[in-house]
């Protein structure tokens, strides 16, 4: 029996996927994937799922996800649950990257620092009055 643990990130968003062979169930903090709502966060999470096919009713999977927003939540999940697949079957490596690379490629990006003396947004400048 063969257990894969592997972990996904996405800006301050963590998530670590446990794989473990099964019946196709797949939990996201402790909740089944079923039970989610209907919406894009939920779709997102299956997509690895739907690539793998017969694959995906072959294992149990648990994820667990901390920090970020429910969106950076939901990419980092996808990012685990695709990783955990793909070292399950070796086959579904090239399915996935030629799908999407971020599916196994970290998105590395994050927030722009704020920068000192201004206020607002990262970006923006001070305004000038030339009166």
């Amino acid at each position: 029996m063969r257990v894969i643990h592997v972990s996904g990130t996405r800006k301050t968003a963590r998530a670590r996927a446990t794989l473990k062979p099964g019946v196709g169930i797949v939990r996201v903090n402790s909740q089944l994937l079923q039970t989610f709502p209907e919406n894009i966060f939920k779709a997102k999470i299956q997509e690895p799922l739907l690539i793998a096919g017969e694959v995906a009713k072959q294992v149990d999977v648990s994820i667990t996800v901390k920090g970020g927003g429910s969106n950076s939540q939901a990419e980092a999940a996808r990012l685990a649950l695709a990783r955990a697949l793909s070292a399950f079957d070796k086959t579904l490596h090239k399915e996935f990257l030629d799908y999407d690379r971020t599916l196994l490629v970290a998105d590395v990006r994050g927030k722009e620092t704020h920068k000192p003396n201004r206020h607002g947004r990262a970006r923006a400048k001070r305004q000038k009055s030339y009166r």
